[in-house]
């Protein structure tokens, strides 16, 4: 994916969805009637600047009625490590991590898309999902 910056290119791969996700501890859990749903991403730079953002900021979980969702900045959960708020990817490194949505008990998780930039860059990606 191409972001807003000369040079700025970002390989996304999403590599696990888990539905629903285990909070990280007892203070993080989510809203009655709601569950968490974490999708793991690989983020690798492929281009010529640095890769320094909120990973979470781009993203969107989409569920089967076409209702969308923003990601939750607050919430970890036992399946994977969160970004922590923002990533700072050199060019050829790259960084894992798990985006965590809130999400009601009865949604089911279709498509997640993702933009660099925070969700402001021209080229938006998108993954249909498979639950585990």
């Amino acid at each position: 994916m191409e972001g807003r910056d000369p040079g700025l290119k970002v390989a996304v791969t999403v590599s696990q969805v888990v539905s629903p996700a285990t909070p990280a501890d007892s203070f993080t859990k989510p809203q009655t009637g709601q569950r968490f749903v974490a999708v793991q991403v690989m983020l690798t730079n492929q281009g010529q600047a640095v890769y320094s953002d909120s990973p979470t900021n781009g993203a969107c979980l989409i569920d089967a009625e076409g209702q969308q969702y923003r990601a939750s900045i607050i919430a970890n959960v036992r399946e994977g490590q969160s970004f922590g708020g923002s990533a700072t990817i050199n060019t050829g490194d790259s960084r894992k991590g798990v985006i965590v949505f809130e999400v009601p008990e009865t949604a089911k998780p279709a498509k997640f898309q993702f933009a660099l930039n925070s969700g402001l860059a021209d080229q938006k990606g998108e993954w249909e999902l498979s639950t585990t």
